[in-house]
């Protein structure tokens, strides 16, 4: 009688131990760690987008992120050139500029992606996690860009100056432009070009900021080296299974 109590009792306390393993297994990881693994990847993934443009030619030499002059430039700039002594140069010089004042100005964009990263909410935790491979910089754009502009456009503007831009850029648009009023750029349909690059660069700058996150997203959900802690290897680690 007393084998069948101890027996009894074993195999209770194995049937209450197994419950409890299966619940454990089948909660897996909270919304809360979901979150905060999708968190750290987007610091991660900020933090060396930020430290790989912020340096001379970061932008300039990286054609996937390169800042080329605005398409309407660009439409008609044989005719610049053919309006504007020295264009071709002073063209050149201005794509140079254009960059190095997105380079000097990624440093801002840090402290400014940190507070929208704190922004995602533990209900959109699981779905950005087990959605395409740049969802959560998706999240993170579609919930920030205006906000983003706002923030650093002030910054894009100083970096601008910083670099003589405004005034370069001047003995283009100024002549050019004085053409396209005219009498005979109007006849032939020539049309304006922009007086100001500083909201064309922003959106540019910000463009290759979030290539390069969403790049890194893909890197961490995709190669377990890339996940260089704990929280990421873990959160990340539900992706292989």
């Amino acid at each position: 009688m007393k084998q069948i109590v101890l027996l009894t009792t074993f195999l209770t306390f194995i049937s209450f131990s197994s419950c409890e393993l299966l619940e454990n297994v089948d909660a897996g990881l909270s919304d809360l760690e979901i979150a905060n693994g999708l968190k750290e990847a987007l610091l991660v993934g900020t933090d060396s987008s930020v430290a790989a443009l912020n340096v001379e030619d970061g932008y300039l030499a990286d054609e996937a992120v390169k800042i080329l002059l605005p398409e309407e430039v660009q439409s008609v700039q044989g005719t610049i050139e053919d309006v504007v002594p020295g264009a071709r140069a002073l063209l050149d010089d201005v794509v140079v500029r254009l960059n190095r004042a997105a380079e000097d100005a990624a440093s801002e964009a840090t402290p400014i992606f940190v507070d929208a990263i704190t922004g995602i909410t533990i209900t959109d935790a699981r779905d950005i996690l087990f959605g395409e491979d740049t969802a959560a910089t998706f999240y993170l754009e579609s919930n920030t860009r205006e906000q983003l502009v706002n923030a650093y456009a002030p910054q894009i503007n100083t970096s601008l100056d910083a670099v003589g831009l405004p005034t370069l850029w001047e003995q283009i648009a100024n002549p050019y432009n004085e053409y396209a009023n005219g009498f005979v750029g109007q006849a032939l349909g020539a049309e304006p070009i922009p007086d100001d690059l500083g909201a064309y660069v922003t959106n540019k700058a910000l463009d290759g900021l979030f290539l390069k996150v969403q790049d890194k997203e893909a890197d961490i959900r995709e190669d377990v080296n890339e996940r260089v802690n704990d929280v990421l290897r873990r959160v990340f680690g539900e992706l292989d299974n």
